[in-house]
């Protein structure tokens, strides 16, 4: 329709602003409410020589938001109710996550799917992922890998109109090194999403990562509510497609050496072939326990919890335990 003005969608900052003064409103009311509820029982039983209705802010079990650590008061000191911009942002995350695996969904409030029938109708403004592996590399190679996925989800939930602008944002708080938002994303979920995964689970996951070693050849993740037996087998697509990946490119560098004077770029070009090279040889020593664990086709019965099965998915039917899972942190 001509003339037609639609509002602008407000930026992630401002969003982030906007909880922040609903929880910092809802923090006074329920201080105000308990004082106030001090003060008439301190006026019944006739207390007001021997007790105050005052109550100390770290006593009040409602969050508040404070930008940096930096900037929470003494008096809210040892509080298990601070949050600050870089937990709020990696809760975020989180719930991005499940999005993704479809155990939130935009159009759906709470829980959309945690076991059962899956139902795609709960879906419409962001799909999950079809095959429930997302695989994440320290380089793109994939476009749909996990660093893409919440890309496009930050779209859907916040506005293509303001994604870099929202993007810079999130991963500006969340501390982790790159010199671009998009490494800065990626090197989160490479090296500290999991860790924080467990802390909030209490180490009990939901969201569990396939992870070859310490190189990072090969990290993926699976939602334990959609595991199936086949669900180390498209790990292991996954892997191979990685592997491939890796091939490719040292043969890229391999030409590019032979015709090339720069030294300068020369050592920088043998400095990523020697990562490579490594990357490979962990991902093939990965690839046959990976293969072993997943021909033997194993379910889980998650009435006997996490930890049980953390082990039993990783322990063929001979009982020999293979970790093809990351530690649990």
């Amino acid at each position: 329709m001509a003339g037609l003005i639609t509002a602008k969608q407000p930026t992630l900052a401002e969003r982030y602003e906007q909880f922040k003064a609903v929880c910092e409103d809802r923090f006074d009311i329920l201080k105000d409410n308990e004082e106030e509820l001090n003060r008439i029982f301190i006026d019944i039983y006739g207390l007001q020589d021997e007790l105050t209705p005052d109550v100390a802010p770290k006593d009040v079990t409602v969050h508040r938001i404070f930008d940096s650590k930096d900037d929470v008061p003494d008096d809210l000191q040892g509080s298990n109710y601070v949050l600050t911009k870089e937990g709020v942002m990696k809760s975020l995350l989180s719930y991005a996550v499940g999005c993704l695996f479809g155990r939130y969904s935009l159009d759906t409030p709470g829980l959309a799917y945690a076991g059962g029938e899956w139902d795609a109708g709960k879906y419409q403004t962001f799909i999950p992922d079809d095959d429930n592996v997302v695989p994440i590399t320290d380089e793109e190679y994939f476009d749909d890998d996990l660093p893409s996925f919440i890309c496009a989800w930050l779209k859907k939930a916040f506005g293509r109109e303001n994604f870099e602008s929202n993007l810079e944002f999130l991963t500006d708080a969340l501390r982790t090194r790159g010199t671009t938002p998009k490494e800065k994303l990626r090197n989160y979920f490479l090296k500290n999403f999991y860790k924080d995964h467990c802390k909030t689970y209490q180490k009990r996951p939901i969201y569990w990562l396939f992870d070859s070693d310490k190189e990072n050849g090969f990290k993926a993740f699976v939602y334990i509510h959609r595991w199936t037996q086949d669900t180390e087998g498209r790990v292991l697509l996954y892997l191979h497609k990685v592997q491939s990946k890796y091939e490719t490119e040292l043969r890229a560098i391999d030409m590019n050496l032979e015709n090339l004077s720069d030294k300068r770029r020369a050592a920088r070009l043998e400095k990523r072939k020697d990562h490579l090279q490594k990357q490979l040889a962990e991902i093939k020593d990965y690839d046959e326990i990976l293969d072993h664990m997943a021909n033997e086709q194993l379910t889980m019965d998650l009435d006997d919890g996490v930890k049980v099965n953390y082990e039993k998915m990783q322990t063929d039917r001979e009982g020999v335990l293979y970790s093809i899972l990351a530690k649990l942190k």
